[in-house]
């Protein structure tokens, strides 16, 4: 832990949250902490509602094994993460670390993938929490109303947003209840079918396990796969809001790694559980409470919630407690989401890579204050925006958010690799730790990144929306939005350099390597 400022060098470290160096509260979580923010970001139950029908509908029976070859990059890159924040604590993560391998214009445009792609995914995020707060209270028909639903998930953004402003200690805190509730009835919902599927009376619908499921070759296609695995990739996103936060933890060079590990590690085994019960329960048929069913795709554990634990009694009340798990999901994915977009933000301004504006710190909170604002305000405008044009633009927007993922993680793979290559045959742990693994999640990224922004995405069929580019004709809306978003991000990376162009001429994160230090 490193010492305050002002602080004679024979001294203790202070161990108590205290004022960092960039003015926020240092210290104020721990490891249990982070890995529950770890986890809350990638909001399992709703991720899971949203997303298992598509993947169903990808790959069939072979869910549990995408699920699989989801985590793996998900978990190289974790410990890309791990190796850069041990040397760089910064919670600008993939900004600061891709400039010091790479320079500073890489470097802010890993910040802004990081940025792009959380204002998209919360538009998602808010609808989910509108539609289910009012399925809760038995509004079904409110539910449908898409101005209504806009409405609600608006006002869901800006209460996430005032307890992000509050305070990290209060997110934690909410976020350890939150998910606590949501792993206990996510496990109770997993138990409960697996009994009914092999009890005396099963569902029509119902499968025994096979070890077939686990089995990738009986995959049809590499476009199906491919697809799978991208959608895979979405769901465990979010587990790097625990490094995002790293100036605020106790033991900053080691607890947020640490955490990012230990979360993917722990969402593999809650997303193995969930899906293969909940295949072996509701079956893949097209029809009743089939996870096929594209009636079923946008939410397949409200669909067969009622199968499992019935509408009666204990049951009912069961039931009910699944759509508020699914809604408290959502919403406290929306509040992690802004964590580390603000932090990105507040990160870049402290560097003047951005306006110093967004560098301002509370006095009395010590969270950043126009970045959090900001990016509630921005995500607000955007949602707004988007479903006052289409709800197919919308649909779309949420679709292409898989390619910020995989453009910000692959850069941050390599990253890591460049910055230690000179250090890799130093030791066996530098070698696979730093290197190996690092490298092959990133190339696993890459090829899921371009495959899909120029052959699946780019496909007209692919999506709700078609738009027609010069010299490319008809051209699938997802991939479109993905890499415009991407280009926007540039050509603001080129309005920000010709007003404030400080971090471009002369960046206080010089590129580097880590064979200077001769611990690494």
């Amino acid at each position: 832990m490193q010492r305050l400022p002002g602080e004679p060098p024979g001294s203790l470290p202070t161990q108590t949250s205290a004022v960092g160096e960039k003015g926020l509260k240092r210290g104020a979580l721990g490891l249990v902490s982070s890995v529950a923010i770890g986890l809350a970001s990638t909001a399992p139950a709703y991720s899971l509602a949203a997303t298992l029908g598509f993947i169903v509908l990808a790959v069939g029976l072979q869910s549990p094994v995408i699920v699989i070859l989801g985590f793996v990059p998900m978990f190289f890159i974790a410990y890309a993460y791990k190796a850069m924040n041990a040397v760089d604590p910064d919670c600008g993560t993939t900004f600061s670390w891709s400039a010091r391998a790479f320079g500073p214009r890489t470097g802010w445009m890993g910040g802004w993938g990081i940025i792009i792609a959380d204002i998209i995914v919360m538009a998602n995020l808010a609808q989910i929490a509108g539609q289910y707060g009012f399925q809760l209270v038995g509004a079904d028909g409110v539910a449908e109303s898409r101005w209504w639903t806009m409405f609600a998930g608006v006002i869901w953004i800006a209460v996430m947003t005032f307890i992000c402003y509050v305070g990290i200690e209060i997110s934690a805190f909410l976020q350890k209840w939150l998910l606590s509730i949501e792993l206990v009835l996510l496990a109770i919902l997993s138990i409960t079918a697996l009994v009914k599927v092999y009890g005396d009376n099963p569902h029509a619908e119902s499968l025994h396990v096979s070890a077939s499921w686990f089995n990738p070759f009986e995959i049809d296609s590499a476009s199906a796969l491919t697809q799978g695995v991208l959608l895979a990739v979405f769901i465990y996103w979010g587990w790097d809001t625990a490094v995002s936060v790293n100036e605020e933890t106790a033991d900053r060079e080691r607890t947020p790694g640490r955490a990012a590990v230990i979360s993917t590690v722990m969402l593999l085994g809650i997303y193995l559980l969930v899906t293969t019960s909940a295949q072996a329960f509701a079956g893949i048929g097209e029809k009743g409470i089939g996870l096929a069913n594209p009636d079923n795709s946008g939410d397949v554990l409200g669909s067969f919630g009622d199968d499992v634990f019935g509408t009666e009694g204990f049951g009912g009340f069961l039931s009910k407690l699944l759509v508020l798990m699914v809604l408290t999901s959502a919403a406290a994915s929306t509040q992690t989401t802004i964590l580390p977009t603000a932090r990105t933000s507040f990160s870049m301004a402290t560097h003047k890579a951005l306006p110093a504006v967004f560098a301002r710190v509370h006095p009395r909170f010590l969270t950043p204050t126009w970045s959090t604002v900001a990016m509630g305000l921005a995500s607000i405008a955007f949602y707004a925006g988007l479903t006052a044009i289409s709800g197919n633009v919308l649909e779309d927007s949420i679709a292409s958010v898989g390619l910020g993922i995989a453009f910000y993680y692959g850069l941050t793979g390599f990253a890591c690799v460049w910055y230690f290559r000179k250090v890799l045959t130093r030791s066996a742990a530098n070698f696979w730790l730093k290197g190996v693994l690092p490298l092959l999640g990133a190339l696993m990224l890459l090829y899921f990144f371009c495959y899909a922004a120029f052959s699946v995405y780019a496909d007209p069929e692919y999506g709700t929306t078609v738009i027609d580019l010069p010299w490319l004709g008809d051209t699938g809306g997802v991939s479109v939005i993905g890499i415009g978003a991407l280009v926007i991000g540039a050509i603001l990376m080129l309005i920000q350099r010709a007003v404030q162009g400080s971090w471009f001429r002369n960046p206080d994160v010089p590129v580097s390597d880590a064979s200077k230090y001769p611990t690494q």
